[in-house]
């Protein structure tokens, strides 16, 4: 059994709207652990919302700072982290990710996504024609997600049920199936 896996972080990543930030904080509470959103850090690091943010420095500006709070991140033990929808449009991020976390891509149909961030104001990238924006950037990231160690679609899914899916691979893959 491969017990370092079994506390390396765990990483959620995928599309905004996929349900990284609930699961995050009931993944955490099921194994005891610490939990971050990226976004919600970033914030609180840099005194301003993530709109303000991109208003203001624009979007190559907010990923340095992500990429930054994420490697910080990334050296905390037992704590699961939910990184925004880009944070894998960095290699650097990736490869970090990869080599310190478990990381699960969460996805799901655009319609679903769109109904979940339809009315959401932070979120800098999908103002004005939101279905068009996440078609758009859902084309743009196809395959973005493909790197992780485990994918999880939550279209039809309950966070809870999401929960445990992640919790059973982890132990399956760390060689100590459920």
């Amino acid at each position: 059994m491969d017990r370092t896996l079994l506390d390396k972080p765990i990483v959620l990543i995928g599309f905004m709207g996929t349900g990284k930030s609930t699961v995050c904080r009931l993944l955490a509470e099921r194994l005891g652990w610490s939990w971050k959103d990226t976004d919600e850090e970033i914030e609180r690091r840099e005194g301003r919302s993530i709109p303000d943010i991109f208003a203001e420095s624009g979007e190559p500006a907010f990923r340095a700072i992500e990429t930054q709070v994420l490697a910080d991140l990334l050296d905390t033990p037992k704590i699961v982290l939910a990184t925004g929808g880009g944070a894998v449009l960095a290699e650097a991020n990736r490869q970090a990710m990869l080599e310190k976390g478990y990381v699960v891509a969460l996805k799901a149909e655009r319609e679903q996504i769109v109904s979940r961030v339809r009315n959401d104001p932070n979120r800098p990238l999908l103002q004005g024609d939101v279905e068009g924006n996440v078609a758009r950037l859902l084309a743009a990231r196809q395959n973005a997600y493909d790197f992780a160690h485990l994918t999880v679609d939550t279209t039809r899914l309950s966070a809870e049920a999401v929960v445990e899916r992640i919790a059973a691979a982890r132990l399956e893959a760390a060689g100590n199936a459920p």
